[in-house]
């Protein structure tokens, strides 16, 4: 199997398992807190993977225009479409902005055609549009459109940018160092706006279960951010964008194995599309596309 491919795919099931633990971590936090904690920690953790595989000789190479480059990653990914997408959520209620959400590869495709010149077949049209119409079946959006589904779309938007300019990114530096930058850059910005709101204080005033689901979510989105930019040093962003949507279904089987909720005939034909939609585009943007650096 493509070494990129193999790394999104277990960013996949990363995705699908830190969904369904997310929900029941987020409840009693403020959301703004509870994310600067986790990618401050991952930030750490990371630092400390540099070291251990001695990638740290990259971070001391760094030219200014790398790090200006590791700074609009951690502003455009890191932080700004959190806060946006976390307010938007707050703002809204059913199913429209998880719908939103998971058609980020849309997005995606369309910025590594334009940025990067992607060629996108009319076989991995073919393969989005399963995607898509699996996604919409298992979720079934009720499409009540406010305020807060569009701050949620401008999150989704902020994220495919940032995935498309980290893939040109790439190019130049590692994947462990571009994925630092997001998570250390994006803490900064984040540490600014809970100073700014007067949230500060709450980073150490948390339970120890709350610090907990820190410590157990934040492992989880270390081997996220690790396998993902490192996948993506070597696969096309918009094969890896159409992988990563295999965390829905592995979220719901999730919540039907652990929480007994039922999954309808229609749900389980949109998990059949998905990851049916999923194999083509990525089968198909492997044949025709650059992978990348080896």
């Amino acid at each position: 199997m493509h070494k990129g491919m193999l790394y999104v795919l277990i960013t996949a099931m990363v995705s699908g398992v830190s969904i369904f633990l997310n929900s029941f971590a987020v409840k009693g936090f403020d959301s703004s807190v509870f994310t600067f904690a986790k990618n401050a920690a991952v930030a750490v953790l990371l630092l400390c993977v540099i070291i251990a595989v001695k990638d740290y000789k990259n971070l001391a190479q760094l030219t200014r225009k790398n790090w200006i480059q590791l700074v609009a990653i951690g502003l455009i990914g890191g932080s700004i479409p959190f806060l946006l997408f976390f307010k938007g959520l707050q703002m809204t209620a059913g199913t429209t902005s998880a719908f939103i959400h998971k058609t980020i590869f849309i997005y995606i495709s369309i910025f590594a055609f334009l940025y990067l010149k992607e060629r996108l077949s009319l076989k991995y049209f073919l393969g989005a549009a399963m995607l898509l119409a699996g996604t919409y079946l298992m979720i079934m959006p009720d499409f009540t459109f406010s305020g807060g589904h569009f701050l949620v779309l401008a999150a989704t938007v902020f994220w495919a940018a940032e995935n498309t300019y980290a893939k040109h990114v790439l190019k130049e530096l590692t994947g462990n160092v571009v994925g630092f930058g997001r998570m250390f850059f994006g803490s900064l910005f984040m540490l600014l706006f809970l100073l700014a709101t007067g949230k500060a204080g709450m980073i150490f005033s948390m339970s120890m279960p709350q610090y907990l689901w820190i410590a157990m979510t934040s492992m989880l989105l270390l081997l996220y951010v690790f396998t993902y930019y490192n996948g993506l040093m070597t696969l096309p962003v918009s094969v890896a964008a159409c992988i990563l949507s295999l965390g829905a279904p592995i979220t719901a089987v999730l919540s039907w194995v652990f929480l007994g909720q039922g999954i309808e005939i229609l749900s389980w034909i949109g998990m059949a599309l998905t990851v049916s939609g999923t194999a083509i585009a990525a089968w198909h943007g492997l044949r025709v596309l650059p992978h990348g650096r080896d």
